[in-house]
């Protein structure tokens, strides 16, 4: 059980402060039931899960793994899909995020990268995918390395000299 004031990753949803376990605070709900009432790092509203959810759920990295991982984004392989039907290629990217992993959106989002610049025209599917591989991954650094979300991205981009 996680602890109110902890930072968790909640399913496909990234990085999630616990603000509050308790029941639902709606009429009809059972009042035996706890629920974490989760604000998400990246974007609004309240997300709400009981305790012994089924979505998958962990602690946010610590400082020495994110430093580890940034150090490895040369060593991890692009996540590629050779198939060009828009239903296969969002499956394949679906089960790469199932994995739960920061090294899981650092290939997504290499794969991404690779794929659009092959492209001649940009793709609204891949944008949108890559942007959420982005918000986890780099939602998830952020707290790991008590820095601002909106510095990740430069951060990498100037480790790897990337413009």
């Amino acid at each position: 059980m996680y602890i109110v004031g902890q930072k968790i990753i909640y399913g496909e949803n990234g990085v999630c402060i616990i603000e509050k376990i308790a029941p639902l605070d709606i009429s009809g709900a059972s009042a035996d039931k706890n629920y974490y009432y989760l604000k998400p790092l990246v974007g609004s509203g309240t997300y709400f899960a009981p305790i012994d959810t089924p979505i998958f759920t962990r602690p946010v990295i610590d400082k020495d793994a994110a430093l580890s991982l940034i150090d490895s984004i040369p060593d991890i392989e692009p996540a590629i899909c050779n198939d060009s039907r828009f239903n296969h290629v969002d499956a394949f990217y679906k089960e790469i995020f199932k994995q739960h992993t920061p090294e899981a959106m650092v290939s997504i989002i290499k794969g991404l990268y690779l794929r659009m610049a092959d492209r001649k025209t940009k793709s609204t599917r891949a944008e949108a995918t890559m942007k959420r591989a982005k918000e986890i991954l780099h939602g998830e650094l952020s707290v790991a390395l008590d820095m601002d979300y909106k510095d990740i991205e430069p951060l990498i981009k100037e480790k790897y000299g990337f413009n």
